[in-house]
C-alpha cells in the first residue's frame, strides 16, 4: 500500500527509552522448535525442570529440556547407549558432570544450544502500553537448535571398531590432516646384491605461510581449531532457568518500561541525520 497524503493520523504515541536490563535483552530462536519452551508434563510431574548454562566468553548458551519418558514414545535401552555417547563427548570437551559410580547414564535431556547472529543494525524491543510505546535495546540474537554432538562419538566408535571386531576401545580423536605422516619406501622384487642400491626418503610439509593454497587453508583450519578449543576449555556457568509463568519472569518484564516522563528534546534534524549515514 503506497501512503497517500490524505491519510489522517489515526493515533499519536509518546516513545519512552529505558536500557534498564542491558546488555541483558536478548532474542533467543527456536527455528525447530513445534511447542512452547516447557518440560513435558511426564518431566515435570516428577519434578524435573528445565536448566541451562552459559559461557560468557564464548557467548554460547546451552538449554536442556527433560525428554519425555513415557514407555510409548521412551526407548530406555537406546537412552542408555545415547548417555554413554553423551559422557564420553562431555569428558572430551572438559564438560562432564559428576555421576554417582552406581548411576547409569541415560539420554534423559535435550540440549538446545545457541549460534549468535551477527546484527544488521540496531535490534529494538517494542512494547505499547497504556498508550505509550517503550523502547528497550537488544544487545545479542542467538538460534539455539539441538546438538547431537554424542551421535558423532557412537558413529566414531564403530568405524574404527570395523566390520567383525569385538573392541570396545577408543583411540581417541582422529589424526589432523595437517601432519604428514613419513612415506615408506615401496617394496621391491629382490634383486641381484649387485644391483642393490639405497634409497632416502623424506616427508614435507607444505609451509603455511605460502599464501591460499593448500598452506592458506591450513591457516584458516588451525584458527577454527584454536577457537573450538578454546571454547571447549572455557567452564561453563550455571544459570537458573525461569518459566514465563513465574514471579521472576513478570518482574524482569515490568522493569523493561520506563518509569521516567523527563521529555527528550531534539537538537538535529533529518538533514543532519542521514548526512550521518554512511553510503547516502
Amino acid at each position: 500500500m503506497n501512503p497517500d497524503e490524505n491519510d489522517e493520523i489515526v493515533s499519536v504515541l509518546p516513545i519512552h527509552y529505558s536500557d534498564a536490563l542491558a546488555p541483558n535483552v536478548h532474542i533467543h530462536q527456536f527455528p525447530l522448535l513445534t511447542r512452547p519452551l516447557q518440560p513435558p508434563p511426564s518431566a515435570a510431574l516428577s519434578g524435573k525442570r528445565i536448566t541451562a548454562r552459559y559461557k560468557p566468553q564464548s557467548r554460547r548458551l546451552e538449554i536442556h529440556v527433560p525428554v519425555d519418558t513415557r514407555p510409548e514414545v521412551y526407548n530406555a535401552e537406546k537412552s542408555k547407549t545415547l548417555g554413554a555417547g553423551r559422557v564420553e563427548d562431555d569428558r572430551e570437551k572438559n564438560q562432564d558432570r559428576a555421576i554417582r559410580n552406581d548411576e547409569e547414564p541415560r539420554l534423559s535431556e535435550v540440549r538446545l544450544r545457541s549460534e549468535e547472529i551477527p546484527p544488521r543494525g540496531a535490534h529494538i524491543l517494542g512494547i505499547v502500553r497504556d498508550g505509550k510505546l517503550h523502547l528497550h535495546p537488544i544487545s545479542e540474537t542467538h538460534q539455539l537448535r539441538p546438538t547431537l554432538t554424542h551421535l558423532d562419538i557412537l558413529s566414531r566408535k564403530n568405524r574404527r571398531r570395523g566390520p567383525g571386531s569385538d573392541s570396545d576401545s577408543d583411540d581417541g580423536p582422529p589424526p589432523d590432516p595437517d601432519d604428514v605422516a613419513p612415506v615408506a619406501a615401496p617394496k621391491k622384487e629382490k634383486k641381484p646384491a649387485a644391483d642393490a642400491k639405497e634409497v632416502h626418503v623424506t616427508a614435507r610439509k607444505t609451509d603455511d605461510q605460502n599464501g591460499p593454497g593448500a598452506g592458506g587453508l591450513s591457516i584458516v583450519r588451525r584458527e577454527m581449531l584454536h577457537i573450538i578449543r578454546g571454547e571447549e576449555d572455557e567452564k561453563w556457568e550455571d544459570l537458573e532457568f525461569f518459566d514465563a509463568t513465574t514471579g521472576e519472569s513478570s518482574t524482569a518484564f515490568e522493569s523493561i518500561f520506563s518509569q521516567n516522563d523527563e521529555y527528550l528534546e531534539t537538537r538535529s534534524n533529518i538533514s543532519n541525520f542521514l548526512n550521518s549515514i554512511k553510503g547516502l
